[in-house]
């Protein structure tokens, strides 16, 4: 054998090594397996126990500064924190037209804020050192896409700044498109890509319209098809695939499924106000006083 022939054969089974090592690498990863710690202050963060599910997740990143989720799961704790204060996460929010399409009254909480972009920056700079080593890093671009979704809901639904918004729309749905090319099982991701199809198919027909020219698109029954692969085979995300698409059914009238999507979240989490309220509701019940969020 030539010298020519030895480097063919390394080559090869260092590719193949290589191709051997992504699976490895991605069923490591905190976004795509189960985390005790992590999947605890989720649940701590969908019962409203904002200060709890913080410090959950605080003290995982601590012990993993080198990835992105820990601080793509802290500034999750804050926007839900504000989108959860500021009466977002609700049927009146969702049903009132002028504040789903508008965003809320007033301004969020400076502080609160501040600190979500803070974690998505810090994220963002984790993910790109990923991304330095391996471009086709499922990790990175995972974080990528959560990062510019919640980021995008945040200028849309917070901070009223709707081109922005859109903006982020369109990154988080390329990185999505990146990391379920090769990661197909990351659901998670589709709650980005479901909250962009659904909020822009409501819009008017013209503004979809013009949005079409900037490579916008948008369609509520594939954003809702999309929150549900999520609930069906998420990780992290899934209660808060739940709640936006039970509330997305109460605006297209599909009873049955938010009553059932609602009832499912009451039980999940018992000490939480928000879905017994809302489950009454999706029932035409009266809530009781000790009911509302």
């Amino acid at each position: 054998m030539n010298w020519r022939y030895y480097v063919a054969i390394s080559l090869l089974l260092l590719t193949g090594a290589a191709c051997l090592a992504r699976p490895d690498e991605a069923a490591k990863s905190p976004a795509f397996t189960t985390v005790p710690e992590l999947s605890s202050g989720f649940h701590s963060l969908y019962s409203q126990n904002f200060s709890e599910a913080r410090e959950k997740f605080v003290n995982w990143e601590s012990q993993h500064p080198e990835e992105p989720f820990g601080q793509i799961a802290l500034a999750a704790s804050y926007l839900f924190e504000e989108l959860y204060r500021q009466g977002v996460l609700s049927s009146d929010f969702f049903l009132n037209e002028k504040k789903f399409l508008h965003g809320i009254d007033g301004k969020p909480d400076p502080e609160r804020m501040k600190s979500f972009q803070d974690a998505l920056d810090q994220a963002r700079k984790l993910a790109q050192e990923r991304l330095a080593k391996n471009a086709s890093d499922p990790e990175a671009f995972f974080a990528l896409t959560l990062a510019a979704g919640m980021e995008s809901n945040a200028d849309l639904v917070l901070k009223k700044q709707h081109l922005e918004s859109l903006k982020r729309l369109k990154e988080s749905n390329e990185h999505a498109k990146q990391l379920l090319a090769q990661q197909p099982d990351a659901t998670d991701a589709y709650v980005a890509l479901g909250t962009a199809n659904y909020i822009i198919g409501s819009l008017s027909g013209g503004k979809r319209f013009l949005l079409r020219f900037g490579g916008i698109h948008g369609d509520k029954k594939l954003g809702m098809d999309q929150l549900g692969k999520t609930i069906e085979n998420g990780r992290y995300l899934r209660p808060y695939a739940k709640i936006l698409l039970s509330l997305a059914a109460r605006r297209e009238k599909q009873d049955l499924l938010a009553q059932k999507l609602l009832l499912e979240l009451s039980e999940e989490f018992p000490e939480s106000p928000l879905y017994a309220a809302e489950y009454a509701k999706a029932m035409g019940r009266p809530i009781p006083a000790q009911m509302h969020p």
